[in-house]
């Protein structure tokens, strides 16, 4: 569901070619007063939920500049070429930030749950997940529940897409069994065409054998 790319956080007000933000999808927030003079953009790298922080390029017609660091920071005003990078304090970012920050919805998160071999039967390890995947459903007011299965290359491919279909229905139905909304819930599969563990065919390998669940 947030990524390795960072969060953008961007002041946006009566902007005239103010230029492109570049380098993987970010969030956009617009923060609380106060706010850069008319006509000036301040664009603000930051961290994702996990502390990791991407890199992202400010350009315009005349010129462009990196942010690489947290809270790494330019201002674009007009034609003018994007400001030398500053780092933001934590205060400020959280003084014109922080409300719109708060307000924005979850990360996706991800789930991988593993089966014994050659069945649609989860390993306790991975059924003790369960409470944590409904918890992660209820921090969003209109969830996406997609469930993915995956097998080994054990067997036909067309066999294996069936087997990570079923398991796929099998997750699904668990979840929705613990209280999920089935509207929410949408399975498919994807055989033994996406391993996580490269093997030749006719290989077992339990980590191959999963669901991939991604909430958003």
């Amino acid at each position: 569901m947030a990524g390795p790319n960072g969060i953008l956080a961007a002041v946006l007000v009566a902007i005239a070619a103010a230029g492109a933000v570049a380098c993987g999808p970010k969030r956009l927030a617009e923060p609380t007063p106060p706010t850069p003079p008319t006509g000036q953009a301040l664009i603000v790298l930051l961290p994702d939920e996990d502390g990791t922080t991407g890199r992202a390029t400010v350009s315009n017609a005349a010129g462009a500049v990196d942010l690489a660091a947290p809270r790494d920071a330019s201002h674009v005003t007009g034609n003018r070429p994007p400001g030398a990078v500053t780092t933001m304090s934590e205060a400020d970012v959280t003084r014109l930030f922080g409300n719109a920050l708060s307000a924005l919805p979850p990360a996706p998160r991800t789930f991988t749950l593993y089966f014994r071999f050659e069945s649609d039967e989860l390993t306790a390890e991975s059924r003790a997940l369960v409470p944590e995947i409904l918890s992660a459903v209820k921090e969003h007011s209109a969830p996406e529940v997609v469930v993915v299965g995956h097998t080994d290359t054990m067997g036909s491919p067309a066999a294996n897409f069936a087997l990570g279909l079923k398991r796929a229905a099998s997750v699904g139905s668990l979840l929705v069994t613990a209280g999920l909304d089935r509207s929410t819930v949408e399975a498919t599969s994807l055989g033994e065409s996406y391993l996580l563990v490269r093997t030749p065919d006719e290989t077992p390998e339990p980590r191959n054998r999963r669901v991939e669940i991604a909430v958003k």
